[in-house]
């Protein structure tokens, strides 16, 4: 069994690009600190302020990141999916705690990579040091891109963006996996408000919806919706 367990982690690590440089020898050592958690919905993994002992890598499913305003509301930082990382960049703080809190948003299975452990062998593998400060500094362009969309931009806009974020590279037809009140929590709007940009989009024939079933009839339109900071609806 564990044999089979430390296969599996070794094919997972060597997939994420993070790992992607690590000698056999460092990925060995990277793997004899990891565990496998697997997570049912809506299960939490961690919660805001609890001290950092790893990061993540997510195999399957998806994890929820977020925080709870002090009137109970749900701001969602993130929604990380199958092979993305995350929580790598608080291995470098001092006393580090984790600033969100993490919960599955479906039956997922991650690796918990041992942050101590992964910070002190990164002084070995300069290569992997260089692709973590990619991955975080892509990781801030997008936190920044995200702050300015949902400062200036209309809840068309966001959701227009999120639509063709979510369409596969040259597909027109895509499910939405994720709950609608996930998504209008993500994209800062309300969930009726969500629905109705949908029902507006729908009824311009810019896209259609069959339950779950997202199908983009004009692509050119929902591009330039994206862009525009004014919109046509105003978000909630």
């Amino acid at each position: 069994m564990l044999a089979e367990r430390k296969a599996k982690l070794v094919v997972a690590l060597e997939k994420s690009h993070l790992f992607s440089k690590l000698t056999e020898f460092q990925l060995d050592r990277v793997c004899d600190s990891c565990k496998l958690v697997k997570l049912d919905e809506g299960e939490r993994l961690f919660a805001q302020g609890d001290e950092v002992a790893y990061f993540y890598l997510v195999l399957g499913g998806k994890i929820k990141l977020y925080r709870v305003s002090p009137d109970g509301h749900e701001k969602i930082i993130e929604i990380v999916s199958q092979g993305q990382t995350f929580a790598e960049a608080l291995m470098f703080m001092d006393e580090p705690h984790y600033p969100v809190n993490s919960t599955a948003l479906e039956s997922t299975e991650v690796i918990a990579v041992d942050a101590r452990k992964f910070k002190s062998m990164l002084w070995d593998s300069v290569d992997t040091c260089l692709l973590l400060l990619g991955e975080l500094s892509l990781r801030l362009h997008k936190l920044i891109h995200e702050i300015d969309t949902l400062t200036l931009h209309s809840g068309t806009c966001r959701v227009a963006s999120y639509l063709l974020e979510q369409a596969p590279q040259g597909q027109a037809c895509f499910d939405l996996d994720i709950a609608k009140s996930v998504i209008a929590a993500r994209l800062s709007i309300k969930p009726e408000t969500l629905s109705r940009i949908i029902k507006s989009l729908s009824q311009q024939c810019i896209i259609s919806i069959d339950g779950n079933q997202i199908t983009i009839h004009d692509r050119q339109a929902l591009k330039r919706l994206s862009i525009d900071k004014a919109g046509f609806l105003n978000g909630g």
